[in-house]
């Protein structure tokens, strides 16, 4: 279950500090995470993780299941613009684009874990305190 987003406006190297922050973390924390982050970025990879999350939810997945298991950023086209300079002279500006795709998972949970996570939430209740009035008598 993938999403891609091709020729993004952004440079590479910023989106991949993006793109690092979410990778390996589940779909709720990943999307808090990028509602609160002050990167041009942010934005982009929240609609396409909500793609994604879409996609999955399509092919049959559990939202509560899913992760990022892998985001690229990867480099796309380079529009090569000019800049005049001193004395008939000119530079060249690189307007770089980067292509994003995020690739979710669903987590394998073990039969232990669930067995272990079900005997943590059956407890046993807890014993009555004896009040220092009952002890007396």
């Amino acid at each position: 279950m993938k999403a891609t987003l091709s020729n993004y406006r952004q440079s590479p190297r910023k989106v991949r500090l993006v793109a690092d922050l979410i990778k390996g973390k589940s779909i709720a924390i990943a999307e808090t995470e990028l509602a609160f982050l002050v990167k041009r970025a942010a934005t982009p990879f929240h609609k396409l993780l909500m793609s994604a999350v879409a996609n999955a939810l399509q092919a049959g997945a559990s939202k509560d299941a899913l992760y990022v298991k892998d985001v690229r950023g990867d480099k796309g086209v380079t529009l090569k613009r000019s800049m005049p300079r001193a004395m008939g002279r000119a530079s060249r500006i690189n307007k770089r684009a980067s292509h994003v795709i995020i690739v979710l998972a669903e987590r394998e949970v073990k039969a232990e874990a669930k067995v272990a996570k079900a005997k943590a939430t059956k407890a046993p209740k807890a014993t009555k305190t004896v009040k220092a009035k009952e002890v007396a008598s």
